[in-house]
């Protein structure tokens, strides 16, 4: 099977620097924060095989860096249109197209997002496919928090967790 060729773009925010990825019809692939990069390449690796990814640098900005900046700059609703392209098993997928749905501003629990795909029992798969997610901020996992109000984990760190949902926001426990 041929290599997907991805384009990577780095892109600055109030939290930290983005590792964009991106395919040739704009489509995002993966994205996360630089200093968890190598967990990118682990999940590359995983869903599209060893040799399966080549990355080369953006031209330029893409419509997907220019949306994801826009959010950081307070237009919440600026990545509800992006295009996303997973691998990721059909229950992966199916948590991950319900995690964007989740309006920006407002959280839900595991048990709540295992009840929205309609498998109430799988919360424990809800969280871990949440953890799989290869494209954070744009597909908001760090909009589930834990039944009892609580910020649970977050790939990035629960410090982004808690500045991404209160610039959403969100009402949240006082740390």
């Amino acid at each position: 099977m041929p290599a997907h060729a991805l384009n990577r773009e780095l892109i600055p925010t109030p939290i930290g620097v983005i590792v964009l990825l991106t395919d040739a019809r704009g489509r995002i692939r993966a994205l996360d924060w630089d200093d968890y990069e190598a967990r990118m390449q682990r999940l590359l690796r995983l869903h599209y095989g060893r040799d399966g990814v080549t990355l080369s640098d953006a031209g330029g900005p893409s419509s997907a860096r220019r949306a994801l900046e826009a959010y950081f700059a307070g237009d919440l609703a600026a990545l509800d249109g992006l295009e996303v392209e997973t691998a990721g098993t059909p229950f992966q997928r199916a948590v991950w197209a319900a995690l964007r749905r989740i309006p920006a501003g407002r959280t839900l629990s595991y048990g709540a997002l295992a009840t929205e795909i309609g498998k109430p029992k799988a919360v424990r798969a809800v969280g871990l496919a949440n953890g799989a997610n290869p494209i954070g901020v744009v597909v908001p996992c760090h909009r589930v928090i834990g039944a009892n109000g609580a910020l649970t984990g977050y790939g990035g760190g629960l410090p982004r967790k808690r500045w991404l949902l209160e610039h959403e926001g969100a009402r949240l426990p006082v740390a």
